[in-house]
């Protein structure tokens, strides 16, 4: 009797050894391998609505901490500033008076490198473009097609030099000018998104919001970032795949935003020199940049200028690299820089 009651204490304790073992693992698991739900080997998944479109973050972070509330406030902050969907934004306030005096921080920073932009592309990036943007119906509030005396006088209102700026304001030196920045803001989101991580410590990174992209370190894998390319003609399938290095990339392409009216196709890319929708051989241009919202501008600039002038300006911004696809002759066909060549990937 006395050898059968020391055999079960022994498997009672067996049995606690076991459930406690059991407990330990499911609470290494779930609160320290992986401490956040979207979490997996230090790496931390967030994602939410903006600007009209989705963003999609992944970063590495050994304390599991998640920052989307943090960056749901600060892309709301932004919204606040550059979107011109929202009625009491301060592009829409400036649009709708004279001169704007800055409440936040964002304003100033996209007006200075848009006018980078539109001197290295002799005009061809341009948020002055905004009324003509609204007149073929990719503005806040539709429209019809416009006639060509429309578009004419639309044109009087196009040209970076109709406003001034400062650090603290901008005006208007011709009545009725509006500015557009969908060209250019999502980048700045993605840019502004990566400096905040930053800030809090985060060295490894992919911020993207609405395909534009910024990449800081390495991936859970430890390998530098893998980017695809969409194919602009066969959709849902990649043209490419690029490590991007601390760098960023922004692709621009009538396949993603256009309509079909009596049988004509309209590109939500307007050429500011013309006024009209572009149409040429340029399916997608894909740019390399030091931030997201040097490559979203130049991404839009390149689909104006079409691929010959838009390898003229890749010779004089050595900074910038460029993925093109092309339609020749019914044919796709890519044109790439020497540094994306150089880090094209297998698919």
């Amino acid at each position: 009797m006395k050898d059968m009651n020391s055999y079960q204490k022994k498997n009672i304790i067996y049995s606690l050894v076991l459930v406690s073992l059991v407990a330990l693992v499911w609470l290494y698991r779930n609160y320290v391998a992986s401490p956040d739900e979207n979490s997996t080997s230090g790496q931390v998944m967030i994602s939410g609505q903006t600007m009209g479109t989705v963003y999609n973050i992944k970063y590495l972070d050994e304390e599991g901490r998640t920052f989307k509330s943090e960056v749901d406030s600060l892309l709301e902050v932004f919204n606040q500033s550059l979107n011109h969907y929202l009625p009491a934004s301060e592009i829409t306030r400036f649009n709708q008076s004279d001169t704007l005096y800055f409440d936040l921080p964002y304003f100033y920073p996209v007006l200075e490198s848009s006018q980078r932009v539109v001197d290295a592309t002799g005009g061809a990036f341009d948020p002055t473009v905004a009324p003509l943007v609204n007149a073929w119906g990719f503005g806040p509030e539709g429209g019809e097609l416009p006639d060509s005396l429309a578009v004419d006088s639309l044109l009087n209102l196009v040209g970076f030099d109709n406003i001034a700026f400062s650090q603290e304001w901008v005006a208007k030196t011709q009545p009725s000018v509006q500015l557009n920045f969908s060209a250019i803001a999502k980048g700045y989101g993605v840019d502004v998104v990566t400096e905040y991580l930053e800030a809090q410590g985060i060295q490894n990174m992919m911020v993207e919001i609405g395909g534009e992209v910024a990449c800081r370190g390495v991936n859970a894998q430890g390998e530098i970032w893998r980017i695809g390319i969409d194919d602009p003609v066969n959709r849902g399938n990649m043209s490419a795949a690029i490590s991007i290095n601390d760098r960023a990339i922004a692709t621009s392409g009538d396949y993603r935003n256009f309509y079909e009216r009596d049988g004509k196709r309209y590109s939500h890319t307007i050429d500011p020199k013309t006024g009209y929708p572009v149409q040429h051989t340029v399916l997608s241009v894909s740019v390399i940049a030091d931030n997201c919202m040097t490559a979203d501008a130049y991404a839009t600039a390149f689909m104006v200028l079409g691929l010959d002038k838009s390898l003229e300006v890749l010779e004089q911004q050595t900074d910038l690299e460029a993925y093109i696809i092309f339609d020749d002759n019914g044919e796709a066909k890519t044109y790439q820089t020497n540094g994306v060549e150089d880090n094209l990937l297998d698919l």
